[in-house]
């Protein structure tokens, strides 16, 4: 049975702060906590491949054995969150990746680390977050009657810990070990599990069914197709992590650090977290009738992020293209989240969800896989400037979808799936 959007009548009051709940409280700071790991977990890495003698190619193989699970099965995760909560899938995430970390500090510090042991633990992180992924779409509504102004706490907060994990990972490294920062990561992960053990006792729409784990998955399936401005949203923004984001973060860096240098290309990419931080404040503030809209239109800002280093522009112009493409992602991001979030029931959300971050992520690392060999021939200049091209025809092509160019902000009842979710 398909779920049907029911409109409910909008509040005429204020919704209340999100910082008025103590479970939005608990949640944003396990939020952050996670977060504040996962940007300190790159740099850890990067540094532990390479001080065990492993180069470059060893860290290739880490990160690949790192994100290839989350890629197989979030999914899976979507529907295990749905059927057990996300708050219990979250929480022993959490618990798996802090042991994880745990043991790598301790192979570490035994010295002789092999890379298999490091693919390995980053094979089991990885899984771990596949898990712990999907539920994050359904917390916010039990956590926060303002859902917009939550995302948008939630953004600024992913862009402050993409600015301050990895220098914080850097820092424990260099007056500490690298072992010690895989300790911080596992004690960030710990506080994330802490965070939301207390959530446990929210009143959650579970799926109750006894159905399969397949046709569970069906079900998640036939809720999002059945949706347009949903799959419509995604398969475009499927071409757009192809042409757009796949290129733009390799090249990009490439050639704004041989323009400007690596301390030129450090400011530029704070300058891009600035944005974002500026874009989750407009989020917080601006409630457009139409959020998908409002959203695509300030991402066309996102164009210009490949577009500076195309066209070789100055460093004062490439900083401020990074301040507008980081406000249009993050306006962009609150918006998608917010309309996701108000529009699908509660009861297969994370499995929608699961579906949507499939379908974002999973082109975005082939993307980069073609990108250098589209650079050594056509020149990486060039091949930024078709991917600013794309971006704007993406969002044309986005605005031109009736179904996404019309929702609006009317959320929808939390309506449960009958017969257990089965779809019958």
């Amino acid at each position: 049975m398909t779920i049907d959007d029911v409109p409910l009548q909008e509040k005429r009051q204020p919704l209340p702060s999100p910082w008025r709940s103590v479970n939005f409280r608990l949640f944003f700071t396990a939020r952050s906590a996670s977060l504040l790991a996962d940007g300190m977990l790159m740099v850890s890495l990067t540094t532990a491949v390479l001080g065990a003698g492993y180069g470059a190619g060893g860290v290739g193989y880490a990160l690949a054995a790192w994100m290839a699970p989350i890629a197989l099965l979030v999914l899976f995760g979507g529907v295990l969150a749905d059927r057990f909560t996300p708050q219990l899938m979250m929480i022993g995430a959490d618990v798996v990746r802090m042991l994880a970390m745990l043991v790598l500090a301790g192979l570490l510090v035994a010295g002789d680390v092999r890379l298999w042991q490091i693919m390995a633990l980053m094979a089991v992180s990885g899984a771990a977050t596949a898990m712990f992924q999907p539920g994050l779409a359904s917390m916010v509504p039990q956590v926060a009657e303002d859902i917009q102004r939550a995302n948008a706490l939630l953004r600024i907060s992913e862009a402050m810990s993409a600015l301050i994990g990895p220098g914080l990972a850097g820092l424990v490294v260099a007056y500490w070990d690298v072992a010690g920062s895989y300790l911080v990561i596992a004690a960030a992960y710990a506080l994330s599990a802490i965070g939301l053990a207390p959530l446990r006792r929210l009143k959650t729409v579970r799926d109750e069914g006894d159905d399969p784990l397949l046709q569970r998955l069906r079900t998640g399936w036939h809720e999002f197709s059945s949706r347009p401005w949903l799959w419509g949203v995604i398969a475009i923004w499927a071409v757009y992590g192809l042409f757009v984001f796949g290129p733009a973060i390799p090249l990009g860096a490439a050639l704004i650090t041989e323009q400007h240098g690596s301390a030129g290309y450090g400011w530029i990419a704070s300058a891009d977290g600035a944005g974002t931080i500026v874009g989750g404040l407009l989020g917080m503030r601006v409630r457009p009738r139409r959020p998908l809209v409002a959203g695509a239109c300030a991402m066309f800002c996102f164009a210009l992020n490949p577009l500076a280093p195309a066209l070789g522009w100055n460093f004062t112009a490439t900083a401020l293209t990074g301040v507008l493409a980081g406000c249009g992602f993050a306006f962009w991001g609150v918006m998608w989240a917010t309309s996701v979030q108000s529009h699908v029931p509660l009861a297969v959300l994370s499995r929608v969800y699961a579906y949507d971050v499939a379908g974002s992520i999973m082109v975005i690392p082939l993307g980069r896989a073609l990108s250098g060999p589209a650079a050594d021939g056509f020149g990486a200049d060039r091949v930024l400037l078709f991917s600013s091209v794309m971006g704007v025809v993406c969002i044309v092509a986005m605005l031109c979808v009736p179904a996404i160019r019309g929702l609006g902000r009317e959320p929808v009842a939390a309506t449960a799936v009958e017969g257990g979710g089965s779809g019958r």
